[in-house]
């Protein structure tokens, strides 16, 4: 007789009480850290206002983290891998790589604008994250190679290409920032239309990538 297969333990399922409490007290400190990342304050922040900041008690700081700057860098790359698959949603498969890049920069604009406090970590700490291997950098350069391999793009070094693209897109989330007024959705398409140009595609033809469709409504305002 063939063994009859037993249902898994439900306890090995579910979080354990005291599993989903940590989680929680991690996850509160990452939130005060990505606020402080925000309003340019981590560095003077201790230990102590961190832990007041996420209503945490200041012992259970070193059940997660060893040092701020670990609880900082884990807060940057919360913001990254949310951005990052916040953009996969939004986004669909298409054939052509030099449109899904369009639409990526496009997304990643319109996405950044509403919500200010990811804006903001990037702006003042993307830069140190260009070569990352989550959040957008590995999916800028994921684009960027596919389209040089498709031959819609003609840069000889990807690597170069998205440093260029990241100095661009940040500097545009900075006047989003400081001038919202400025930067609107045609701004943000008239960047990829210029980045697209940069990497090869004619001026008419990048015009028109730039300013089709987007594939999904606006996500919604967070602060």
């Amino acid at each position: 007789m063939k063994p009859v297969a037993q249902a898994p333990d439900s306890r090995t399922l579910v979080p354990s009480r005291i599993e989903r409490r940590k989680a929680h007290t991690r996850k509160k400190l990452v939130d005060a850290a990505r606020v402080m990342l925000a309003t340019d304050t981590a560095a003077q922040a201790s230990i102590q206002e961190i832990t007041d900041a996420a209503d945490v008690g200041f012992g259970s700081f070193y059940n997660h983290f060893s040092s701020k700057n670990e609880l900082f860098t884990a807060a940057v790359d919360d913001v990254l891998e949310e951005l990052g698959e916040l953009l996969d949603q939004l986004s669909v498969d298409v054939e052509d790589p030099a449109l899904a890049f369009a639409q990526s920069v496009r997304l990643t604009l319109r996405v950044c604008r509403s919500r200010p406090q990811i804006s903001a970590v990037l702006v003042r700490h993307g830069m140190s994250y260009v070569d990352s291997t989550r959040g957008l950098s590995p999916r800028a350069l994921r684009d960027i190679q596919a389209g040089v391999a498709s031959g819609r793009f003609t840069i000889t070094e990807p690597r170069l290409a998205r440093s260029a693209v990241a100095g661009a897109v940040l500097a545009t989330l900075h006047l989003s920032l400081t001038d919202p007024g400025l930067v609107d959705d045609t701004a943000c398409d008239q960047l990829a239309e210029q980045l697209l140009r940069m990497l090869g595609v004619p001026p008419e033809e990048a015009h028109a990538l730039a300013n089709t469709p987007l594939p999904a409504a606006d996500p919604p305002v967070h602060g």
